[in-house]
């Protein structure tokens, strides 16, 4: 690499020379224990007074890698380098490793202070200000990147043998999570991740929301959480508002369901490592697996490019799952008479003509009609629902201990926040702690906040627990009269949602309609593991076709013809 003149003129060390020192540390640790930059600051002081240079300016930069130049400290060195008059005609570091430790930037930033006629100098590595000092400047450069990425690459090997090991590495726990000491190994402590309590209700709820909704419409997107969440004052463990691609990240995140990955992606570049990679360890669960799976579904089929959002969200019962048994194109909204009249038409044939399908267009009340009876007439027998209605009994039994143990766990949370809370006013009462220390009301404000709503979160699960009776003839004819009203009455996007719970897919032909389903998807669906499902409101799962018959015609529900 040739060499620049770093001026107009060469500059010459004189007396009166104004410096700026700049200090830094490569990790937080290191900047908490004060480990490195008070010895910089010593030795770059005493450095300049032996020169007789002036110390103008001290940028102080504590846990800032120096492998790129996103550090506010140094960016505000270089703003101020750039101002007229000059504050200052030298940058004095420990060595050239504290400005920079990539060999093009070092040589890029230094031309840019040369510009201004300020020179880069290293107390430990004092070279001439000519081209040989430069060359050398350029190889001890090269030096530095190397260790530093020799030095990237021992720690993140150290990492992924931390993370095998089950321990977590020291970054921000994901939401609903915490981290607690699980062993000491000399000086270095080993921590584990631990369900936050008061967070890890509020996962749940996320997760309620897209699959069940709010009570009073199916399962709402992901806006409509945002918007619920921040309208009840639901907040991040930040204290921030929620917003699209966090509740996205909460949904996608396999830590809830039992399984972290450690070393996904790169850390500069974003860019997705290979799966051999990745280092997965267990951690607590907060979402069972099957609930976890089946949200991934949902996102996936919810997805605009698989879905169109007319289909998700739109007034029609049916789009998105009638089909046209000829071609299999998705049956869509075709009106007539002003829209007087509205059909379900094969797609394919309305696109392309006839020539692509001949197609067929059926009443869209007529079908949705016939749909939904043959649906209460077969499917919500007394033989096939008095199974169900056992099971989901018997997982309600099964679930209150389990119960418990949250209702417990809220406990604990508010008890050690008060504890907290009367520790810290007996340390101002004993003028341990100043009160006129700024963070001193913000921790107050959020110990509170967290006590309270431990508090609330404890008192809406403690509901009485659930006597689970005998199934008799009644309690199976008033369940079924519930999933008929859910089927056939209220909003369109919750009978929807209850539909393609149950149903795959339906195919419209010319004498006959075809419903495809699995009745044991219902059947897990209903039982599954969720907080406080109400057995007068179920849901359903995606299919409630018998697995493994034999025989094919068996596995088709037919309906009545549509004439």
């Amino acid at each position: 690499m040739t060499s620049l003149p770093l001026a107009s003129s060469p500059l010459r060390p004189l007396p009166s020379l104004r410096a700026a020192l700049y200090l830094r540390v490569s990790t937080g640790r290191q900047a908490e224990h004060d480990l490195s930059i008070p010895d910089q600051q010593r030795q770059t002081e005493a450095y300049c007074a032996a020169k007789g240079w002036e110390v103008a300016e001290v940028f102080i930069e504590p846990g800032a890698s120096a492998t790129d130049d996103r550090r506010p400290e140094f960016q505000k060195l270089m703003e101020v380098a750039s101002e007229k008059p000059r504050r200052f005609d030298v940058v004095v570091v420990h060595s050239f490793s504290r400005f920079f430790r990539n060999h093009f930037d070092l040589e890029f930033n230094v031309r840019r202070l040369a510009k201004q006629e300020i020179r880069l100098v290293s107390i430990t590595q004092e070279l001439e200000n000519d081209s040989s000092g430069t060359m050398i400047r350029q190889i001890l450069a090269l030096f530095d990147e190397y260790q530093s990425r020799e030095n990237a690459k021992h720690t993140l090997r150290a990492m992924n043998e931390n993370a095998r090991q089950g321990f977590w590495n020291g970054s921000r726990p994901p939401f609903g999570y915490r981290t607690v000491e699980a062993e000491r190994r000399g000086q270095k402590v080993k921590k584990k991740l631990e369900i936050d309590p008061i967070q890890a209700e509020t996962v749940r709820l996320i997760f309620g929301l897209y699959r069940d909704g709010d009570g009073q419409s199916g399962g709402l997107g992901i806006k409509a959480i945002v918007s619920h969440l921040n309208a009840k004052g639901y907040r991040t463990q930040t204290g921030s508002r929620f917003s699209c691609k966090f509740i996205h990240d909460v949904l996608t995140r396999e830590t809830y369901a039992g399984k972290h990955a450690f070393n996904v992606v790169e850390a500069k570049t974003g860019r997705k490592k290979a799966s051999d990679e990745v280092i997965t360890m267990d951690a607590p669960v907060i979402i069972p697996r099957s609930e976890f799976l089946e949200v991934q579904q949902r996102l996936k089929q919810n997805a605009p490019r698989v879905t169109a959002p007319r289909i998700v969200n739109g007034p029609c019962l049916l789009t998105g799952l009638a089909v046209c048994a000829t071609c299999g194109g998705g049956m869509t909204l075709r009106t007539g008479k002003y829209g007087r009249y509205r059909y379900y038409t094969c797609a394919t044939q309305a696109r392309q003509g006839k020539t692509a399908c001949k197609g067929r267009s059926i009443r869209m009340d007529l079908l949705d009609m016939l749909v939904m009876e043959h649906l209460a007439t077969r499917l919500l027998t007394k033989d096939r629902l008095g199974v169900i209605l056992e099971a989901l009994l018997a997982h309600y039994a099964a679930n209150q201990n389990r119960d418990a143990a949250r209702q417990e766990s809220l406990r604990n949370a508010s008890r050690e926040a008060e504890q907290k809370l009367q520790r810290l006013y007996a340390a101002i009462e004993n003028g341990v702690v100043d009160v006129t220390d700024p963070m001193l009301k913000e921790r107050l404000d959020a110990l509170k906040v967290r006590r309270d709503e431990a508090s609330r979160l404890c008192a809406m699960a403690e509901a009485p627990a659930m006597v689970v009776p005998a199934i008799t003839d009644e309690m199976i004819e008033r369940f079924s009269c519930d999933l008929r009203a859910k089927l056939s009455d209220g909003p369109v996007a919750m009978r929807k949602e209850y539909l393609r719970a149950i149903v795959d897919r339906i195919e419209v032909d010319d004498g006959e309609i075809r419903i495809f389903g699995r009745k044991d998807r219902l059947m897990n669906q209903l039982v599954s593991d969720r907080p406080k499902l109400n057995p007068k409101v179920p849901s359903f799962g995606r299919e409630w076709r018998p697995i493994g018959d034999s025989n094919p015609c068996c596995r088709r529900e037919r309906a009545i013809s549509t004439g």
